[in-house]
């Protein structure tokens, strides 16, 4: 059978690709859970530094969640099938890691958004750092439509990334977007044409992979942290950072080869 789920490795950056083309990458029982131990793989190679998500195929990046498999397990319309079913009913870890939700990875996630990016998928979306996406890519949270709601973290978050106005024309009127609309209102960061998109993504990737692993993880740590702070309290997790780094052998490597006209040799420590 076809893996639902693709990796590959080059210079400390991973890619994980969706491989579901068939169904517009929809998140069935099986990849939300190889999406999860792909993550957690990820979290704990020392060697890896970022990771780019995208979805095979070109039409889609994720629909979101089968409506045929994953849908109505949630719901109790269909009993659960097989060990994936069975664990996505029984660990919450699943659908808290797959959207990067209450355990948010320390390293960078890029998304590489190659088409349709709704529902679930748009969910993920929000859970990444950085985000490029094609002139074709179309963006939405339909699930009002439905009668349903977003239910793994869109609610929380989208009024963050956006301003309120506008998360809530998305989420009340379960409109789409184009990928320009998304780049005006700060959704995404920028547009390429799609042969350039992974070429796009991994140079992006590989800059920060060249960058301090400490250093990176800690920005991404404190500005997450701080965001929710009071001004004050940012300033002092900042401070605490500081300190971290600053003892840290990274802090000695980095400004040492500058002066001696070398390329560092960070060891994250």
């Amino acid at each position: 059978m076809t893996p639902v789920l693709l990796t590959d490795v080059a210079d400390g950056v991973l890619t994980i690709t969706l491989n579901r083309p068939d169904a517009h990458n929809a998140l069935s029982p099986e990849l939300l859970c190889r999406l999860v131990d792909e993550f957690d793989a990820f979290e704990a190679n020392a060697d890896l530094q970022v990771a780019i998500l995208t979805g095979a195929g070109t039409q889609a990046f994720c629909s979101g969640g089968d409506l045929g498999k994953t849908l109505p397990l949630f719901s109790g319309a269909r009993l659960p099938a097989d060990d994936w079913d069975q664990r996505l009913l029984d660990d919450p870890r699943v659908r808290s890691v797959a959207p990067l939700r209450e355990e948010p990875l320390s390293k960078p996630v890029i998304a590489a958004v190659n088409g349709v990016c709704v529902a679930a998928g748009a969910e993920i979306l929000l859970g990444t750092d950085i985000r490029i996406a094609t002139p074709q890519a179309l963006f939405g949270w339909p699930e009002v439509k439905h009668g349903l709601i977003p239910f793994a973290g869109t609610l929380a978050r989208l009024p963050r990334q956006v301003s309120w106005c506008q998360a809530m024309h998305l989420l009340l009127t379960g409109e789409m977007i184009n990928a320009e609309t998304a780049l005006q209102m700060g959704l995404i960061n920028e547009v390429v044409e799609p042969e350039q998109l992974l070429e796009r993504a991994g140079k992006i990737a590989g800059r920060i992979a060249a960058n301090g692993p400490l250093a990176v993880k800690e920005i991404k740590r404190v500005a997450r942290s701080a965001m929710d702070e009071p001004l004050s309290a940012g300033y002092a997790l900042e401070d605490d950072s500081y300190k971290t780094i600053m003892a840290s052998a990274d802090a000695q490597e980095g400004p040492r080869a500058f002066m001696e006209k070398r390329k560092p040799v960070f060891r994250g420590r």
